[in-house]
């Protein structure tokens, strides 16, 4: 089960990898008999193959996709619509956090959402403090607040030395998505 006392884990940065790194603890968490939550905050629709492996290991493995991507990420600003659905969003977190029944929680892309102002920085830092002792926490996404990197006890920030995706490819089954 968790250890007493748990962690808040960040990962955060400009290059890929940072929801990869998260499912990658997620997995080793279940070998210790852990049950895992996943929130998605922006993914949208599109199948990904860390969503087809965790209905393999449901119901110790739980992904829950909340967005439907937001096209502020493109340069947009945020619309109505994607405040209503980040606040949806964070009731659920809230929820699942206060509910007792994971050991861990990953909060997937909310660093995007605090750094949009769609989520309130000090909001995710009272959830930070307030969650529960025997909870792990998780929190993915670039342009992680320094407030809340300071808050955590793990930061990992990812960069991309290279990546195909500068040559203009686009993403990869089974590698990005």
């Amino acid at each position: 089960m968790t250890p007493d006392p748990s962690l808040t884990i960040v990962y955060t940065g400009p290059g890929k990898g940072k929801t990869t790194a998260a499912f990658g603890l997620a997995l080793r968490m279940l070998g210790h008999g852990w049950k895992v939550l996943v929130l998605q905050f922006i993914k949208g629709p599109i199948e990904t193959g860390e969503r087809i492996a965790a209905r393999r290991l449901a119901p110790d493995l739980i992904v829950r996709t909340l967005g439907q991507g937001y096209l502020c990420l493109h340069g947009a600003p945020p619309t109505e619509k994607d405040r209503r659905l980040a606040a949806d969003s964070w009731k659920i977190a809230r929820d699942a956090l206060a509910s007792g029944t994971y050991d861990a929680v990953i909060l997937d892309e909310i660093n995007v959402l605090t750094s949009l102002g769609l989520i309130p920085v000090d909001a995710l830092l009272h959830l930070i403090e307030s969650r529960p002792p025997q909870l792990t926490l998780v929190l993915t996404g670039r342009s992680a607040d320094p407030r809340v990197c300071s808050a955590a006890d793990i930061v990992t920030e990812m960069s991309s030395p290279k990546h195909v995706f500068t040559t203009g490819r686009s993403d990869i089954e089974g590698i990005d998505r």
